[in-house]
Protein backbone atom coordinates (compact mmCIF):
# COMPACT_ATOMS: atom_id res chain seq x y z
CA UNK A 1 0.00 0.00 0.00
CA UNK A 2 1.51 3.26 -1.11
CA UNK A 3 2.02 6.05 1.94
CA UNK A 4 2.08 9.56 1.82
CA UNK A 5 5.26 9.77 1.29
CA UNK A 6 5.97 7.63 -1.58
CA UNK A 7 5.53 8.03 -5.50
CA UNK A 8 3.23 5.72 -7.32
CA UNK A 9 5.88 3.31 -8.22
CA UNK A 10 6.59 2.91 -4.35
CA UNK A 11 9.84 5.28 -4.48
CA UNK A 12 10.25 7.81 -2.10
CA UNK A 13 8.34 11.30 -2.93
CA UNK A 14 10.99 13.45 -4.37
CA UNK A 15 8.91 16.46 -3.41
CA UNK A 16 8.44 15.39 0.11
CA UNK A 17 11.57 17.28 1.06
CA UNK A 18 10.39 20.37 -0.31
CA UNK A 19 7.20 20.40 1.24
CA UNK A 20 8.68 19.70 4.75
CA UNK A 21 10.80 22.39 3.88
CA UNK A 22 8.03 24.89 4.23
CA UNK A 23 7.33 24.02 7.95
CA UNK A 24 9.52 26.42 9.59
CA UNK A 25 7.88 28.65 7.26
CA UNK A 26 4.37 27.96 8.36
CA UNK A 27 5.35 28.24 11.70
CA UNK A 28 7.04 31.18 11.63
CA UNK A 29 3.82 32.76 10.10
CA UNK A 30 1.38 31.12 12.61
CA UNK A 31 2.52 31.56 15.33
CA UNK A 32 3.01 35.71 14.58
CA UNK A 33 -0.90 35.55 13.75
CA UNK A 34 -2.00 33.21 16.33
CA UNK A 35 0.11 33.83 19.43
CA UNK A 36 0.85 30.45 20.44
CA UNK A 37 2.91 28.18 19.52
CA UNK A 38 0.44 25.22 20.11
CA UNK A 39 -1.66 26.50 18.10
CA UNK A 40 0.68 27.15 15.29
CA UNK A 41 1.71 23.76 15.32
CA UNK A 42 -2.02 22.42 15.23
CA UNK A 43 -2.38 25.09 11.92
CA UNK A 44 0.52 23.42 10.46
CA UNK A 45 -0.68 19.88 10.89
CA UNK A 46 -4.21 20.68 9.55
CA UNK A 47 -2.45 22.43 6.43
CA UNK A 48 -0.21 19.03 5.81
CA UNK A 49 -3.53 16.91 6.00
CA UNK A 50 -5.55 19.02 3.47
CA UNK A 51 -2.20 18.62 1.04
CA UNK A 52 -1.93 14.88 1.13
CA UNK A 53 -5.77 14.75 1.52
CA UNK A 54 -5.48 15.81 -2.62
CA UNK A 55 -4.37 13.39 -5.28
CA UNK A 56 -1.02 12.95 -6.35
CA UNK A 57 -2.61 14.32 -9.46
CA UNK A 58 -3.99 17.25 -7.72
CA UNK A 59 -0.73 17.74 -5.95
CA UNK A 60 1.16 18.08 -9.02
CA UNK A 61 -1.11 20.70 -10.91
CA UNK A 62 -0.14 23.08 -8.03
CA UNK A 63 2.51 25.18 -9.49
CA UNK A 64 4.03 26.64 -6.20
CA UNK A 65 3.32 24.26 -3.49
CA UNK A 66 4.97 26.58 -1.26
CA UNK A 67 2.40 29.30 -1.82
CA UNK A 68 -0.59 26.90 -1.94
CA UNK A 69 0.86 25.83 1.36
CA UNK A 70 1.17 29.27 3.09
CA UNK A 71 -2.42 30.16 1.32
CA UNK A 72 -4.08 27.18 3.08
CA UNK A 73 -2.38 27.91 6.60
CA UNK A 74 -3.22 31.87 6.46
CA UNK A 75 -6.61 31.24 5.78
CA UNK A 76 -7.09 28.82 8.38
CA UNK A 77 -5.28 31.19 10.96
CA UNK A 78 -8.15 33.75 9.71
CA UNK A 79 -10.43 31.34 10.74
CA UNK A 80 -9.23 30.80 14.27
CA UNK A 81 -9.00 34.56 14.62
CA UNK A 82 -12.55 34.72 14.27
CA UNK A 83 -13.13 32.53 16.34
CA UNK A 84 -10.54 33.20 18.77
CA UNK A 85 -12.19 36.74 20.11
CA UNK A 86 -15.27 34.67 21.68
CA UNK A 87 -12.99 31.54 23.42
CA UNK A 88 -11.24 35.45 25.22
CA UNK A 89 -14.75 36.06 26.59
CA UNK A 90 -14.99 32.82 28.57
CA UNK A 91 -10.61 33.44 29.14
CA UNK A 92 -10.45 33.73 32.86
CA UNK A 93 -8.45 36.56 33.35
CA UNK A 94 -5.87 38.47 31.16
CA UNK A 95 -4.90 37.20 28.16
CA UNK A 96 -1.02 37.25 27.00
CA UNK A 97 0.88 35.41 24.12
CA UNK A 98 3.12 32.10 24.75
CA UNK A 99 6.55 32.87 25.48
CA UNK A 100 9.19 31.44 23.48
CA UNK A 101 12.34 30.44 25.19
CA UNK A 102 15.65 31.23 24.18
CA UNK A 103 16.37 33.35 20.88
CA UNK A 104 13.62 32.65 18.46
CA UNK A 105 13.78 29.58 16.41
CA UNK A 106 11.79 30.63 13.72
CA UNK A 107 13.40 33.53 12.20
CA UNK A 108 13.34 32.60 8.83
CA UNK A 109 10.94 33.53 6.05
CA UNK A 110 11.36 35.88 3.13
CA UNK A 111 14.73 37.93 3.09
CA UNK A 112 13.79 40.28 0.68
CA UNK A 113 10.78 41.99 0.09
CA UNK A 114 9.13 40.54 -3.38
CA UNK A 115 7.25 43.92 -4.18
CA UNK A 116 7.66 47.83 -4.49
CA UNK A 117 5.11 48.54 -1.95
CA UNK A 118 6.00 51.00 0.07
CA UNK A 119 6.00 50.74 4.40
CA UNK A 120 8.34 50.93 6.93
CA UNK A 121 9.22 47.14 7.26
CA UNK A 122 9.46 45.12 10.75
CA UNK A 123 11.88 42.52 11.08
CA UNK A 124 11.41 39.11 11.90
CA UNK A 125 13.06 39.22 15.01
CA UNK A 126 11.01 42.71 16.23
CA UNK A 127 8.02 40.66 15.14
CA UNK A 128 8.64 38.16 17.41
CA UNK A 129 8.56 39.92 20.74
CA UNK A 130 6.05 40.03 23.40
CA UNK A 131 5.36 44.14 23.08
CA UNK A 132 4.68 43.18 19.38
CA UNK A 133 2.51 40.20 19.72
CA UNK A 134 0.72 42.41 22.25
CA UNK A 135 -0.36 44.97 19.45
CA UNK A 136 -0.54 42.14 16.75
CA UNK A 137 -3.78 41.12 19.04
CA UNK A 138 -5.37 44.42 19.62
CA UNK A 139 -6.07 44.16 15.84
CA UNK A 140 -8.90 42.76 13.93
CA UNK A 141 -8.08 39.40 12.26
CA UNK A 142 -7.98 40.47 8.48
CA UNK A 143 -6.16 43.88 9.50
CA UNK A 144 -3.78 40.96 11.88
CA UNK A 145 -3.17 38.82 8.26
CA UNK A 146 -2.54 41.31 5.68
CA UNK A 147 -0.09 43.20 8.25
CA UNK A 148 1.84 40.41 9.04
CA UNK A 149 2.04 38.87 5.47
CA UNK A 150 2.91 42.16 3.64
CA UNK A 151 4.47 44.05 6.38
CA UNK A 152 6.60 40.96 8.11
CA UNK A 153 6.51 38.20 5.33
CA UNK A 154 6.85 40.41 2.23
CA UNK A 155 3.61 39.48 0.27
CA UNK A 156 2.28 41.66 -2.42
CA UNK A 157 -0.94 42.98 -1.51
CA UNK A 158 -2.31 41.20 -4.56
CA UNK A 159 -1.13 37.64 -2.86
CA UNK A 160 -2.36 38.95 0.32
CA UNK A 161 -6.29 39.76 -1.09
CA UNK A 162 -6.25 36.09 -2.77
CA UNK A 163 -5.97 34.89 1.39
CA UNK A 164 -7.76 37.20 3.00
CA UNK A 165 -11.08 37.37 0.08
CA UNK A 166 -10.75 41.36 -0.34
CA UNK A 167 -9.24 43.44 -3.20
CA UNK A 168 -5.60 44.27 -3.18
CA UNK A 169 -7.09 48.19 -2.59
CA UNK A 170 -8.94 46.62 0.48
CA UNK A 171 -5.83 44.61 1.89
CA UNK A 172 -3.51 47.84 1.37
CA UNK A 173 -5.75 49.92 3.42
CA UNK A 174 -6.22 47.18 6.27
CA UNK A 175 -1.88 46.96 6.25
CA UNK A 176 -2.15 50.59 6.72
CA UNK A 177 -4.53 51.10 9.56
CA UNK A 178 -2.45 48.12 11.23
CA UNK A 179 1.08 50.19 10.70
CA UNK A 180 -0.83 52.84 12.34
CA UNK A 181 -1.34 50.74 15.32
CA UNK A 182 1.96 49.68 15.75
CA UNK A 183 3.49 52.72 14.93
CA UNK A 184 1.04 54.73 18.14
CA UNK A 185 2.68 51.80 20.52
CA UNK A 186 6.14 52.35 19.90
CA UNK A 187 8.08 53.39 22.48
CA UNK A 188 11.50 55.10 21.51
CA UNK A 189 13.89 52.08 20.80
CA UNK A 190 16.53 51.29 23.45
CA UNK A 191 19.36 49.29 22.88
CA UNK A 192 19.50 45.96 23.38
CA UNK A 193 22.25 45.96 26.27
CA UNK A 194 20.44 48.97 27.88
CA UNK A 195 17.67 47.09 28.29
CA UNK A 196 19.58 44.15 29.37
CA UNK A 197 20.88 46.28 32.32
CA UNK A 198 17.61 47.47 33.41
CA UNK A 199 15.98 43.86 33.78
CA UNK A 200 19.00 42.67 35.27
CA UNK A 201 18.76 45.88 37.82
CA UNK A 202 15.08 44.94 38.04
CA UNK A 203 15.87 41.50 39.14
CA UNK A 204 18.52 42.94 41.83
CA UNK A 205 16.14 44.89 43.49
CA UNK A 206 13.38 42.45 43.54
CA UNK A 207 15.98 39.89 45.01
CA UNK A 208 16.70 42.14 47.92
CA UNK A 209 13.39 43.13 47.82
CA UNK A 210 14.40 46.76 47.30
CA UNK A 211 10.95 48.48 47.23
CA UNK A 212 12.82 52.15 46.60
CA UNK A 213 15.06 50.16 43.94
CA UNK A 214 11.95 48.93 42.28
CA UNK A 215 10.43 52.10 42.28
CA UNK A 216 13.04 53.86 40.36
CA UNK A 217 13.13 51.12 37.74
CA UNK A 218 9.67 51.46 36.84
CA UNK A 219 7.72 53.88 35.09
CA UNK A 220 5.15 55.32 37.19
CA UNK A 221 2.77 54.63 34.53
CA UNK A 222 3.91 51.08 34.37
CA UNK A 223 1.47 48.43 34.20
CA UNK A 224 1.85 44.46 34.86
CA UNK A 225 -0.16 41.75 33.63
CA UNK A 226 -0.33 37.94 34.47
CA UNK A 227 -2.15 35.37 32.42
CA UNK A 228 -3.16 32.41 35.16
CA UNK A 229 -5.76 31.20 32.53
CA UNK A 230 -7.98 30.15 35.15
CA UNK A 231 -5.68 27.18 36.07
CA UNK A 232 -3.07 28.69 38.86
CA UNK A 233 -3.35 32.18 40.58
CA UNK A 234 -3.09 35.08 38.93
CA UNK A 235 -3.91 39.13 39.37
CA UNK A 236 -7.35 39.01 37.20
CA UNK A 237 -6.68 42.78 36.17
CA UNK A 238 -3.67 44.61 35.76
CA UNK A 239 -1.49 46.19 38.30
CA UNK A 240 -0.76 50.15 37.63
CA UNK A 241 1.77 52.39 38.82
CA UNK A 242 5.37 51.93 39.93
CA UNK A 243 4.74 51.94 43.71
CA UNK A 244 1.63 49.54 43.28
CA UNK A 245 4.04 47.37 41.16
CA UNK A 246 6.62 47.16 43.48
CA UNK A 247 5.06 46.46 46.55
CA UNK A 248 3.02 44.04 44.73
CA UNK A 249 6.02 41.94 43.50
CA UNK A 250 7.50 42.41 46.40
CA UNK A 251 4.40 40.80 48.38
CA UNK A 252 4.49 37.80 45.97
CA UNK A 253 8.00 36.83 46.99
CA UNK A 254 6.86 37.08 50.32
CA UNK A 255 3.72 34.53 49.57
CA UNK A 256 6.05 32.34 47.53
CA UNK A 257 9.43 31.25 49.61
CA UNK A 258 11.69 29.89 47.78
CA UNK A 259 11.36 31.36 44.23
CA UNK A 260 13.99 31.37 42.59
CA UNK A 261 14.23 34.26 39.39
CA UNK A 262 16.62 33.01 36.54
CA UNK A 263 17.59 35.38 33.54
CA UNK A 264 16.13 34.19 30.19
CA UNK A 265 15.71 35.38 26.95
CA UNK A 266 12.30 35.44 26.44
CA UNK A 267 11.20 35.85 22.42
CA UNK A 268 14.58 37.43 21.92
CA UNK A 269 14.25 39.98 25.11
CA UNK A 270 16.02 40.32 28.08
CA UNK A 271 13.63 38.32 30.77
CA UNK A 272 12.92 36.24 33.54
CA UNK A 273 11.73 32.72 34.49
CA UNK A 274 10.11 32.08 38.17
CA UNK A 275 10.74 28.50 39.14
CA UNK A 276 9.67 26.91 42.70
CA UNK A 277 11.45 23.93 43.06
CA UNK A 278 13.50 23.95 40.07
CA UNK A 279 9.57 23.96 38.55
CA UNK A 280 9.09 26.98 35.77
CA UNK A 281 5.95 28.94 37.48
CA UNK A 282 6.05 31.83 35.85
CA UNK A 283 8.05 33.13 32.62
CA UNK A 284 8.18 37.58 32.14
CA UNK A 285 8.39 39.67 29.42
CA UNK A 286 9.16 43.55 29.91
CA UNK A 287 8.77 46.65 27.57
CA UNK A 288 11.73 48.87 28.26
CA UNK A 289 12.17 52.46 27.56
CA UNK A 290 14.99 54.34 28.00
CA UNK A 291 16.25 53.47 32.06
CA UNK A 292 12.26 52.38 33.16
CA UNK A 293 10.38 49.26 32.61
CA UNK A 294 6.97 50.55 31.06
CA UNK A 295 5.61 46.79 30.86
CA UNK A 296 5.17 43.55 32.53
CA UNK A 297 4.18 40.25 31.12
CA UNK A 298 4.00 37.52 33.36
CA UNK A 299 2.56 34.16 32.34
CA UNK A 300 1.51 31.79 34.75
CA UNK A 301 -0.77 29.68 32.38
CA UNK A 302 0.76 25.84 32.85
CA UNK A 303 -0.56 25.23 29.59
CA UNK A 304 1.74 27.79 27.91
CA UNK A 305 5.19 26.87 30.09
CA UNK A 306 5.15 23.66 28.44
CA UNK A 307 8.64 25.01 25.91
CA UNK A 308 10.33 25.92 29.54
CA UNK A 309 9.38 22.74 31.71
CA UNK A 310 12.76 21.40 30.94
CA UNK A 311 14.52 24.68 31.56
Amino acid sequence: MKTQYEAEDGTPDPGLSAIMSERRQLINLAYRLLGSLADAEDVVQETYTRWYAMSPQQQRAIEAPGGWLTRVASRICLDQLGSARARRERYVGEWIPEPLPGSPEWTGGRPEARTADPADRVTLDESVTMAFLIVLDSMTPAERVAFVLHDVFRYSFAEVAEIVGRTPAACRQLASSARRRVRASRAPATPAARSADVVRDFKQAWDAKDIEALIGLLDPGVTAIADGGGLVSAALHPVEGSEEVARYLVGLTDRAPGLAVVERTVNGQPGLVLQLGGVTAAVMSFGVSGDRITNIWAVRNPEKLRLWTSR
